[in-house]
């Protein structure tokens, strides 16, 4: 893509009204535009993180043997009225009318609605286990939505629902997600750590919140270094494998961690050396619950079983916030001079900067670097505009793509142009030769 023909509306100042370090970038960098408060338009550059991210998300829920479906984003308040929760969400979720006086909600989440699917189209017990996922646009009506996409009112979440025979069953379901998470998170760059949580409203006796580590957390966390040190991509733990599963979970979560609302000072030193303490600050990006047959018990979603009875199913809900994983992953990787994107979800793979564009030998030497590197695979966006070269530099170090590749008519006398590693600062000069080797081998 050539810069000269994308939309990338930079800011050159901080905005007033962003109060952490992702809103503020994520505004600065033209990825997203405030429509009214907690809705945001996403702009070229911060839509396509967003779908990356989201296919990271779906990649991993598909190997976990979970289905994709598609749900709407308006639902029935007759549903909630069955399940209870219609009067007890509270404010947070937006109460609708339709033309024809008919209550209806903008869904904050969706355990009524895909019960009454599963019940509707399952009867035997043959049909178990089931796990149905969505990604979709959300709404709570926060009372005070602030932080960007950290806390909007409108978000891009996923939202899983598993559907078993049995709570040892859906004890299974719930650590395939577990895993699934951890999984997830570790392939955007990032390291999670799972925390005991309160189930809240979805209700229920089982959950886990995951955390990422960021200065700018809104949670003080405390835990074992072993939870940094594990690589789940390549654990060759089997989700099918559920004796396994469930003892690599209970080795793993038997190391200390907690946020500040369930730490205990005193059991954190007595069980965990104090070269294995870790401190400091969590953003929640993702969270799983067990609630049993809460849900199926009065939507009447049984199953028959083996024996011929009918039996309420038992089932989990597992929540990933897609929108806010972008925030999220800006919080845990930036410097002063802006964003600094892992390569799984950097929005472009490398930025090509013409330091004289009009020059024919550097246009020359630019045009030729960004077919071969589009021909390799790589997504290049590519500066061909006629600013300064330090306005282009502080624009790249903004939108922080992994690598930068400088061409100028100093360093093309010499056949030689730089290559800069955004995240280590690392420059190198090489030949264009080079340079391609090094970003595509």
């Amino acid at each position: 893509m050539r810069l000269s023909q994308y939309f990338m509306p930079i800011l050159r100042d901080d905005p007033k009204e962003a109060e952490i370090v992702s809103h503020r970038l994520m505004l600065r960098a033209g990825m997203v535009r405030q429509e009214s408060a907690g809705i945001y338009s996403w702009l070229p550059m911060g839509y396509r993180v967003l779908k990356k991210v989201e296919q990271i998300v779906r990649e991993e829920q598909n190997r976990s043997g979970a289905i994709e479906v598609l749900m709407p984003t308006i639902q029935s308040a007759d549903l909630w009225r069955k399940s209870g929760r219609y009067d007890d969400y509270g404010k947070e979720m937006l109460r609708i009318t339709d033309r024809h006086d008919r209550d209806m909600l903008y869904g904050p989440t969706n355990e009524e609605m895909i019960t009454e699917m599963f019940r509707s189209g399952v009867q035997s017990y043959k049909d178990l286990p089931r796990n149905l996922y969505h990604i979709q646009w959300k709404f709570r009506d926060e009372i005070r939505p602030r932080f960007g996409v950290m806390r909007g009112r409108e978000f891009l979440m996923k939202d899983a629902y598993s559907f078993d025979l049995s709570k040892e069953a859906a004890r299974h379901s719930y650590n395939k997600m577990f895993l699934s998470y951890l999984k997830t998170f570790q392939r955007m760059g990032l390291t999670a750590v799972p925390m005991k949580a309160d189930t809240g409203p979805i209700g229920g006796d089982q959950s886990h919140e995951f955390l990422v580590l960021a200065e700018t957390g809104e949670s003080e966390v405390f835990f074992d270094r072993g939870y940094l040190e594990m690589d789940w991509q390549a654990s060759g733990i089997s989700y099918d494998d559920a004796e396994g599963l469930q003892a690599a979970i209970n080795g793993f979560t038997s190391l200390y961690a907690a946020t500040d609302e369930e730490h205990d000072q005193s059991e954190f030193e007595a069980r965990v050396t104090e070269d294995r303490r870790v401190t400091g600050r969590g953003i929640e990006v993702g969270h799983i619950f067990y609630f049993g047959t809460k849900y199926s018990e009065p939507l009447g979603c049984l199953v028959q079983g083996a024996d011929g009875q009918q039996t309420a199913v038992h089932s989990g809900s597992y929540g990933i916030g897609v929108s806010r994983l972008v925030g999220g992953i800006i919080e845990a990787s930036h410097d002063d001079a802006g964003i600094i994107w892992p390569k799984a979800v950097a929005p472009f793979d490398v930025g090509l900067i013409n330091l004289k564009v009009g020059d024919a030998d550097t246009d020359a030497a630019c045009l030729s670097l960004y077919q071969q590197l589009g021909n390799a695979g790589l997504d290049v966006l590519y500066d061909d505009t006629d600013e300064r070269a330090g306005g282009k530099f502080n624009t790249m170090d903004l939108i922080g793509l992994p690598w930068q590749v400088i061409v100028g008519p100093r360093g093309l006398k010499d056949g030689m142009v730089e290559v800069k590693n955004r995240k280590s600062g690392e420059r190198d000069t090489l030949s264009p030769e080079a340079a391609l080797q090094r970003l595509t081998g």
